[in-house]
């Protein structure tokens, strides 16, 4: 009898733990510091729905969806005021693991609206497909296609990027990359330490051909609990740096 009391304890104990989502919605506010010009302010909202629930299990809080290679569709908006012009960046994407298989399918749509006094408006429309293969749990191998569109010209460029999240001895880790390669060559580093299941830091560097375009970000997220969310970034670049805080909500 004790035996089963015990046993019936630790089963809703564990299921009054278990949580799951199927939504989060997120809010950006970013400072940018030119090394010429004034201070700019901009903010942005982001939004992901997931096709079927989100189970959190025994994994770094951040990591639960790509883990449980949970299919969503997303959407964000951002804008900024410079001194000079204006900008407003908006896109949806989806992404899709293959049920009862190990491949991954993205794809992604959006639009750059730069406003100038006394200019006309220059609008880029941007657009990215990626098929991926996750030949061991944790990890993603992706290639695609980038490409955008506006009255100056249209290119495409082929892409490459990974993702790995695993346990470096006590610690769990995510490691990130990718590049694209063409006319402009760009590739982007990073990497991220969870010092418990809640809370992390990390580093990011990326850069092109163009000349001074490399940025060097500090990065960090705390979950507060299991739906709330802060989290912040630096970016350092030789023309500026911009200072990054989201706080989101999962439900």
């Amino acid at each position: 009898m004790f035996k089963k009391l015990a046993l019936t304890t630790a089963l809703l104990a564990s299921l009054g733990t278990a949580h799951a989502y199927q939504a989060e919605i997120g809010g950006t506010i970013a400072l940018v510091d030119p090394d010429n010009g004034d201070t700019s302010t901009g903010f942005a909202i982001d939004g992901t729905y997931y096709f079927n629930p989100v189970q959190v299990k025994n994994s770094p809080l951040n990591e639960a969806a790509f883990l449980n290679r949970a299919s969503n569709i997303n959407a964000a908006i951002s804008y900024i005021d410079y001194d000079w012009f204006e900008e407003t960046t908006f896109g949806v994407g989806v992404e899709y693991f293959v049920p009862n298989s190990d491949f991954y399918i993205s794809g992604m749509i959006g639009q750059n609206q730069e406003k100038e006094t006394g200019f006309e408006d220059f609008d880029t429309t941007v657009y990215a497909a990626e098929l991926g293969y996750l030949p061991v749990p944790g990890l993603l191998v992706a290639v695609g296609l980038l490409g955008y569109d506006n009255d100056a010209g249209d290119d495409v460029d082929p892409t490459l990027r990974a993702k790995y999240v695993s346990q470096v001895g006590a610690y769990d880790m995510n490691f990130e990359g990718g590049a694209s390669f063409g006319d402009l060559d760009a590739y982007n580093l990073g990497a991220d330490l969870y010092l418990d299941k809640t809370f992390s830091i990390g580093l990011g560097f990326s850069d092109s051909d163009l000349e001074n375009s490399d940025v060097f970000t500090i990065r960090a997220k705390k979950f507060f609990n299991q739906q709330v969310s802060l989290e912040g970034s630096i970016d350092f670049a030789d023309a500026g740096n911009v200072f990054g805080v989201r706080g989101a909500y999962r439900f």
